[in-house]
């Protein structure tokens, strides 16, 4: 017989770290927020919660990061390979000393996914730490940013409540790299999901 957990009962996060600038508040993609803190931000285009049916041309969204950009405090950064190694083993650090699970993480150029079980810290404290630590390890490198935030100020996170919703986000959070075209990626901290009979595709 199937394991049966209740809809509410959250069991795990899909964590998003989005750099700075990437993904506003009004977002022509979507969003979720409620409001653009930034005033010289707001005229670029209305807050859409939730994914728009019709997502915008590569072109329209072209125009609006490049408009977003003129506007913004810091320059919008890209991780370089190295880059992504340093911040993937500043995110080792927190899972390690923070004793987190981790069923899959990529590290992207301008974002990073993490799949991660429940613990005593919630979502918003996992994400400052997670934050903190990898702004900290990147900054080291990079003298040219001394006071650049990396990421964006707000946590993200999808809850995600039964085992089918978890194998959904790793699946996703797998393939997200050749998506972005990097090569697969596999970090040590990640461990096995086999909470529930899938096959597992690796």
């Amino acid at each position: 017989m199937g394991r049966v957990i209740h809809a509410q009962t959250v069991i795990a996060h899909h964590l998003i770290l989005f750099g700075y600038g990437h993904w506003l508040p009004n977002d022509l993609r979507a969003s979720g927020s409620d409001e653009v803190r930034i005033a010289e931000l707001r005229d670029l285009a209305p807050i859409h919660r939730g994914r728009k049916r019709k997502q915008p041309s590569r072109n329209e969204l072209r125009e609006f990061h490049r408009a977003a950009e003129e506007r913004l405090t810091h320059a919008v950064l890209w991780f370089v390979d190295s880059e992504r190694s340093i911040i993937g083993s500043a995110v080792r650090g927190v899972v390690v000393s923070r004793g987190y699970t981790v069923w899959e993480c990529t590290v992207l150029r301008d974002h990073v996914h993490l799949c991660v079980r429940i613990h005593r810290d919630s979502y918003k404290r996992m994400w400052e730490l997670l934050t903190d630590a990898t702004r900290k390890a990147l900054l080291e490198v990079r003298p040219d940013i001394p006071v650049h935030p990396v990421w964006a100020e707000r946590p993200y996170s999808v809850y995600l409540h039964t085992p089918d919703e978890v194998w959904r986000a790793i699946e996703y959070i797998r393939g997200n790299p050749r998506k972005h075209g990097l090569p697969d990626q596999r970090w040590d901290f990640v461990r096995e999901y086999d909470n529930w009979p899938r096959h597992k595709k690796r």
